[in-house]
Parts: C-alpha cells; sequence; structure tokens
C-alpha cells in the first residue's frame, strides 16, 4: 500500500515542479524570474507543505532572484490552485538549491588533488 502512495506523492511532486516552472517561463511579469528555474519539490507526508528548491542560471544574480522568487511566492501558490484543481494548494517555502555549487566545488577539490599527487611523482 505504501507504495502506491509514494508514487502518487511523488507524481504530485513534478506536477507542482512543472507548473511553477511554466509560471514562471510565461506568467511571472517579474523580469529577474526570467532565469531561475524550479529544481525538485519535496511534499511533507500530508501534502500541505511544499519546500521548492530554485537555481538561477546567473550566480551573480541569485539575490535579486531570491528576493523575486519570495515575493512571487502567493502568486506561485494561487496558480497552483487554480491549473491543478485542488481544493487546496500546498504552503510553499522556497529553498536555494546549490547542487551545482557544491558539486562544481568538488570536482575542483578532486583536480586539484590529482594535480598535486602528479607533481610530486
Amino acid at each position: 500500500m505504501a507504495r502506491k502512495n509514494s508514487f502518487s506523492k511523488h507524481k504530485f511532486q513534478e506536477e507542482i515542479m512543472n507548473t511553477l516552472n511554466l509560471f514562471l517561463r510565461r506568467k511571472a511579469s517579474d523580469s529577474r524570474l526570467n532565469m531561475v528555474s524550479i529544481t525538485k519539490v519535496e511534499l511533507n507526508k500530508d501534502f500541505s507543505v511544499a519546500t521548492v528548491y530554485w537555481d538561477t542560471y546567473d550566480a551573480h544574480k541569485r539575490g535579486d532572484a531570491k528576493a523575486a522568487i519570495s515575493a512571487a511566492t502567493s502568486r506561485m501558490r494561487r496558480e497552483l490552485a487554480q491549473t491543478l484543481n485542488y481544493r487546496q494548494a500546498p504552503e510553499l517555502r522556497v529553498v536555494y538549491d546549490s547542487s551545482f555549487e557544491d558539486e562544481n566545488f568538488i570536482e575542483n577539490l578532486i583536480e586539484e588533488e590529482s594535480s598535486s599527487t602528479d607533481e610530486d611523482l
């Protein structure tokens, strides 16, 4: 039985992510949101809260994007309720997704370590 619930949860998370990305591309009026993308959505057990992870294509404008996405949260929730036809859309908590930057940082550390090891030989 748990398997069915986890599938529907996963499907709902994907629907939320796709709807929010479409909103950012087509309906968001704030130009600072043009370079923002939703990377992942995690729902709590009762689907009342969705943690929305976002990233920006331009790391230099992350502060502006953070302010813009925080300001647009209520519009994004309203869009979810209308588009997905749910009685109550989950509360949205937006969190910056630093996984891409973390991955680059780790790769650079590995490259530096392998370079220093090659020099020692």
